[in-house]
């Protein structure tokens, strides 16, 4: 490491909060699907931002549709009337079987609001008490206070932030008989990620899905789906509900749909959409011009350049190069999960030490729930890529010592 770097760490380190286990690494730029640190190191990028700059880095043509729409108008505010947000929620809407969306900032602002206005329309335009959010195990659903306590997961993340909002629970994954017997007459609505993320890469069974969207039926409650790292056609789908041909009533959209500007997005029916009335709900910052500029720009890129395609093409040849891993190290190598390029290779043993090779190798991934190697890359990710990838964790392998997960 240089000096530079040294003094950078130094420097956040008298300046910034420590809430991040920052990577050994400070980007200084990045470029398609490389990052380059201080010295100028090339790394090659399976991480793109946590799914978030899908298209790749630095590119010319959202640099300049945010160039041209900051010399127009950068922000006035949701007290007016703006046409960059509508031409944005006209596209957005073509994708999905949703009727209006609620444009934010994040991915925890927009769970935040799918929560609010699942309550909202419960009470307001159902005339019913309900208010209670069932969640799944090891799901992640943000870090405000509420959807905090919606995600699934215990340990540092909760801890120290009690006490948590009430009318939220929290269910085993995949256990049909567990969900049902927590549906009582104050349950609103199920909030579910189709693929967890932070949770392993771990997909929804089918069946599961089909069980939940009938309990939904039977108990006129909502379904809420969380596509903030699922959304935007990282999945092999431009949603990935859509893999399961399911309707939710809720959904939310944030990482990938303004390629690295902060953008969340509530989506919903025309029928939920009442729950929502002027002064119910609001951001300061949401949908402005300049991010709603880029992410028009954005979704006409996915669309016209067919990166759902794209991306179910290099999840299916990443698996099947992961499997020739797998019949060579059947020691350490458990198996892939995942859809498209939200992609997994769960290893047998506790990964931090290949996850740590990988990095000085210059290969740039993460790690979630100990022993999974989850890749999020570019959408443009190219198969060379993929292949320099499990070449080099090939080659870690043959010497990676097996710790207990």
């Amino acid at each position: 490491m240089s000096n530079k770097f040294d003094e950078i760490v130094k420097k956040e380190n008298a300046l910034l909060c420590n809430t991040y286990g920052r990577y050994p690494l400070a980007i200084s730029k990045a470029k398609d699907c490389r990052l380059y640190d201080l010295d100028g190191n090339e790394y090659y990028d399976f991480l793109a931002g946590i799914a978030v700059c899908s298209l790749g880095h630095s590119r010319e043509d959202l640099a300049e549709v945010m160039a041209e729409q900051a010399k127009k108008l950068v922000h006035v505010s949701n007290l007016f009337y703006q046409e960059p947000q509508l031409e944005l929620a006209e596209k957005l809407l073509s994708t999905c079987s949703a009727g209006k969306v609620f444009f934010c900032n994040s991915g925890a602002e927009a769970n935040e609001g799918a929560i609010k206005l699942a309550r909202k329309y419960m009470r307001t335009v159902k005339d019913e008490d309900r208010f209670e959010i069932i969640t799944l195990e090891k799901s992640f659903h943000g870090r405000t206070l509420s959807t905090l306590t919606a995600t699934g997961q215990t340990g540092p993340i909760k801890d120290g932030f009690s006490p948590l909002p009430e009318g939220f629970i929290t269910v085993p994954f995949g256990n049909v008989n567990a969900l049902r017997g927590a549906i009582g007459k104050n349950t609103a609505a199920i909030m579910i990620e189709m693929v967890q993320g932070e949770g392993g890469v771990r997909p929804l069974p089918s069946d599961y899905v089909n069980d939940i969207v009938q309990l939904c039926k039977e108990n006129g409650i909502l379904l809420i789906v969380d596509e903030v790292q699922t959304g935007v056609c990282r999945t092999g789908r431009m949603w990935a509900h859509q893999h399961y041909n399911i309707t939710p009533d809720i959904f939310t959209s944030a990482k990938a749909l303004a390629n690295g500007l902060p953008m969340g997005a509530v989506l919903c029916t025309d029928e939920l959409a009442k729950g929502f009335t002027p002064g119910s709900h609001a951001t300061t910052f949401g949908g402005g011009a300049v991010v709603s500029a880029v992410a028009a720009k954005v979704l006409d890129i996915m669309i016209n350049d067919k990166m759902a395609e794209r991306a179910w093409e290099m999840g299916e040849f990443a698996a099947k190069e992961a499997q020739k891993l797998k019949a060579k190290h059947p020691d350490k190598i458990v198996g892939t999960r995942g859809l498209g390029l939200l992609f997994g290779i769960e290893l047998t043993f506790n990964g931090a030490d290949v996850w740590k090779a990988l990095l000085e190798h210059k290969m740039v991934c993460n790690l979630t729930q100990g022993t999974i190697l989850r890749l999020v890359p570019p959408l443009t990710i190219e198969k060379e890529d993929i292949t320099v990838f499990m070449n080099v964790l090939d080659t870690i392998l043959e010497t990676v010592e097996i710790k207990s997960a």
